[in-house]
């Protein structure tokens, strides 16, 4: 029967996606925690910028952070270790079943385009489909994991003293002050930024996987070509990574600004984004980069790529050597 292979299909997909994801977002915690104290920072997060005198005008306060290395020492220092997990649970919460959701649909797609659910029929799908297909995939994950992405970004920029001891006082406060709708604030700049970042990340992906094949028919005496190795499935997701994270990154900054407006932290922490600080997308982006400067809208580049690449090494590798235990397993 094909329905029972269709759902056999969406099971070992949702599956090996919610594990890849859960794993990916636990190793690199720490470099998220440091990307968004980073990017959540009204004042300059850089030595350099600080010497500028315009921006050094607009800061109303000492930078907390100044430099990845300085941050660490930092949040090491007056948090412990599990700083760098803070909002480590919503994150998981987040993105297992946001990768679940995300290769579920992204097979689907490619199903359906291709006619055919074997997996090595996928790879010769033109480029474009990929790029379409990954960037459909992560709308729809969005979507529907989103609030977790919202209190994953808030506990972990609080810092020291809490604010929300638990996800749970997060969430009811929230819903309190800002309505059902403040779950969802920021949802417009990330789905502005999904799509580019999804259709780069996993149109890259494909293309890197072809070259990568191409390269062992060329060079391999190997009667196993089209099967890659576990590094260079790494290479090809950390590539992908890099890639979409560097050309997304702005509009990962502008949703974090949206995502704790009205956020109450210590003083040291710098000044607050307020509540209804920006209008919309397009009015952020316009402030922070009168504001801050252009170097306002890459505030956490360096901790973000040094944790895209990783992460979407990691996320690829896991993804597609548990789908392939999972087939084997209940073939």
């Amino acid at each position: 029967m094909e329905e029972p292979s269709k759902l056999k299909r969406a099971l070992i997909d949702s599956s090996a996606g919610a594990i890849s994801g859960g794993i990916s977002r636990t190793v690199t915690s720490p470099l998220d925690v440091i990307k968004i104290r980073f990017q959540v920072q009204l004042e300059p997060t850089s030595s350099w910028a600080l010497l500028r005198k315009d921006l050094a005008a607009a800061a109303s306060a000492p930078s907390k952070y100044t430099g990845m290395f300085q941050a660490t020492k930092d949040i090491l220092r007056e948090e412990g270790v599990q700083g760098f997990w803070r909002g480590n649970v919503p994150a998981l919460l987040m993105v297992m079943p946001y990768t679940a959701i995300q290769f579920t649909v992204l097979h689907k797609l490619k199903t359906f385009v291709s006619g055919s659910s074997k997996t090595e029929n996928h790879i010769n799908l033109s480029p474009y489909l990929s790029y379409v297909s990954g960037a459909l995939a992560g709308c729809a994950a969005t979507v529907g994991s989103y609030p977790f992405d919202l209190l994953r970004t808030i506990l972990a920029s609080q810092g020291e003293p809490k604010v929300y001891p638990t996800m749970r006082s997060a969430f009811i406060d929230i819903t309190r002050t800002r309505g059902f709708p403040g779950l969802y604030s920021g949802l417009s700049p990330t789905l502005v930024e999904i799509i580019p970042y999804a259709g780069l990340q996993f149109g890259t992906y494909d293309t890197f996987k072809r070259w990568a094949m191409a390269w062992n028919h060329r060079y391999s005496n190997s009667a196993v070509e089209d099967n890659l190795s576990s590094f260079q499935l790494f290479f090809c997701g950390l590539a992908a990574g890099t890639c979409a994270k560097l050309v997304c990154h702005p509009l990962d900054v502008v949703k974090k600004r949206f995502q704790i407006e009205g956020l109450q932290r210590h003083p040291r922490y710098g000044a607050r984004v307020e509540h209804r600080a920006y209008r919309n997308m397009f009015d952020a982006m316009q402030r922070i980069m009168r504001l801050e400067g252009w170097a306002g809208l890459y505030k956490g580049i360096i901790p973000s790529t040094v944790k895209a690449a990783p992460a979407g090494a990691v996320t690829f590798v896991a993804y597609e050597l548990t789908s392939d235990w999972l087939e084997s397993t209940f073939s």
